[in-house]
């Protein structure tokens, strides 16, 4: 790339394009709205606890921060629980910059600046309230602890210190997600290939490193263990279990997704690159900093290669596998071919970060509403006001309390959100997948006898949804309300229908996570 400011100048630059980046998220993220995911995490930070029925707490911790702050200033639009995220983003992109800075220079350090406010992956996925953004900033301040780890010698104070603090890092990351767990395997590999690295297992610095980090995680694994270690279970089904078909079919299509997933969050042109420099990095040449941090971005990333073998793999898992490579891009001293190749790689990934961005305040793009992933989060602020509105009316009618909710955590979770009380509100889970609904206490715990409830599902195109037809002895009337559209702007994305459970009688079906 050509040299625009000199070196003095670069550090500072490449905070301002960070700090910058962090802005234009927090503008945007006032404007989209939230999407079912971001708020069943906003309904697990109403409930703070240890561990959650899909993932570690870090999320729900983060919402409660930004929530506490902002909600009591009159601030309660999606911004209020997308804050706490959008600065553990600011944190990943700061770490990462100071990693290739003390790799490389303040010139690499601009260098990476640039290239992590550009990538689709940051400039959509960091502005998202999900377990990414605390994932991304532990896995990032890793990364910089380690860089600090490798420049000190061995067996000094400043090396336990940074094992200490990489320890730290690691905890918060297990908080994170669970597949955290590669970064400090694959930093464990890296030690024992390499007769230059295997020094540091006769520091003490390693071994602390792995007690602070399980010592941090240690909240995480009691609630696991309090309730039958649910989360571990399920993440453990979710990324390895077989999707059924044709086990070749299947693998060849879920492997061209995948493939395909990364390209789009990163560009076409910026993955090459990160496979090549990466690669480069695992040599027997290459510099045992430069080996390390390949290592974790090759170890992440040939997990989920090997996931997408089995069932389909989201786009943004392998995130954590970028932040190395994004170090290592900026450090590696390009030839000019490749140096055009990387300046044409980041315009690239910036027009595509810029489609993201305007797509999300005003669709332009020729997509169907119904396929449009940003289109998702909309129209649950309507679906809301006529749920409240058809509750109230009920409750005037039968005079008893009238709850609400749905059969899957998406329907509740925005109901408790856009709801002009944010009431408590229930998942169901009889036609959908378990979820932490099922561990808090349910309707049939906290309801009495003659209560109602108003239930968003699926429109079956008139039929009656299998949960409401499950549901239905144990209520002494049933109506079909409304059907209501999720729209944005004119377009229809989908249809949810209101049915009115009336009269319950006591009783509840089994769930799936029961049976």
């Amino acid at each position: 790339m050509t040299r625009l400011t000199s070196p003095r100048r670069d550090w500072t630059i490449a905070v301002a394009i960070i700090t910058g980046a962090a802005i234009l998220r927090l503008i945007v993220a006032a404007i989209i709205p939230a999407f079912p995911d971001e708020t069943y995490y906003w309904d697990w930070s109403r409930r703070l606890a240890a561990g959650y029925f899909d993932h570690p707490p870090a999320i729900a911790w983060l919402i409660r921060i930004g929530d506490s702050f902002l909600t009591p200033l009159g601030v309660s639009n999606p911004i209020a629980i997308r804050l706490g995220p959008v600065i553990a983003s600011w944190i990943a992109a700061l770490a990462t910059v100071a990693a290739a800075r003390r790799l490389g220079g303040d010139s690499a350090a601009l260098r990476a600046a640039i290239i992590i406010t550009v990538l689709p992956l940051a400039a959509a996925g960091l502005i998202l309230a999900t377990p990414d953004a605390p994932l991304l900033a532990s896995i990032a301040v890793g990364v910089y602890c380690l860089v600090r780890v490798l420049e000190a010698p061995i067996g000094s104070g400043q090396s336990l210190k940074w094992w200490t603090a990489t320890g730290i890092a690691t905890g918060a990351a297990f908080w994170s997600k669970y597949t955290s767990i590669f970064f400090p395997l694959a930093v464990l590999l890296a030690v024992i290939m390499r007769p230059d690295l295997r020094a540091r297992l006769r520091e003490p610095g390693p071994y602390v490193a792995c007690i602070v980090a399980t010592i941090v995680f240690l909240p995480v694994l009691y609630w696991n263990s309090q309730h039958d270690w649910v989360s571990f279970v399920y993440q453990l089904r979710h990324g390895l279990e077989a999707s059924t078909g044709s086990a070749w079919r299947r693998a060849w299509r879920q492997e061209g997704d995948f493939f395909g997933g990364q390209v789009g969050l990163v560009s076409p042109i910026l993955f090459v690159m990160f496979v090549i420099v990466t690669a480069r990095a695992l040599g027997k040449r290459a510099p045992s900093e430069r080996f390390v941090l390949a290592m974790i971005a090759a170890v992440s990333f040939a997990f989920f290669v090997y996931s997408a073998t089995r069932r389909r793999v989201e786009p943004n898992w392998p995130a954590p596998a970028y932040i190395p490579a994004i170090v290592l891009v900026a450090t590696t001293d390009w030839g000019a071919m490749a140096r055009r190749w990387l300046t044409a790689g980041i315009v690239l990934a910036a027009a595509m970060s810029a489609m993201i961005y305007v797509q999300g305040v005003a669709p332009i793009l020729p997509i169907a509403p119904a396929k449009d992933p940003i289109a998702r989060a909309h129209g649950w602020s309507d679906v809301a006001e006529r749920v409240d509105s058809t509750a109230a009316a009920l409750t005037t009618e039968t005079r008893s309390p009238t709850w609400l909710g749905g059969d899957r955590y998406q329907e509740a979770s925005e109901l408790a959100f856009y709801s002009a009380t944010h009431p408590t509100t229930f998942a169901t889970n009889l036609a959908g997948r378990p979820n932490q609904y099922d561990l808090w206490p349910r309707f049939r715990d906290v309801a009495r006898p003659h209560d109602n409830l108003v239930l968003v599902v699926d429109d079956d195109g008139g039929a009656m949804h299998p949960a409401v037809k499950r549901l239905a002895p144990y209520f002494a009337d049933m109506r079909r309300g409304d059907l209501v559209s999720l729209k944005r702007g004119d377009a229809v994305i989908a249809t949810r229908r209101i049915w009115l459970l009336i009269g319950w009688r006591g009783g509840w079906p089994m769930t799936d996570a029961e049976g």
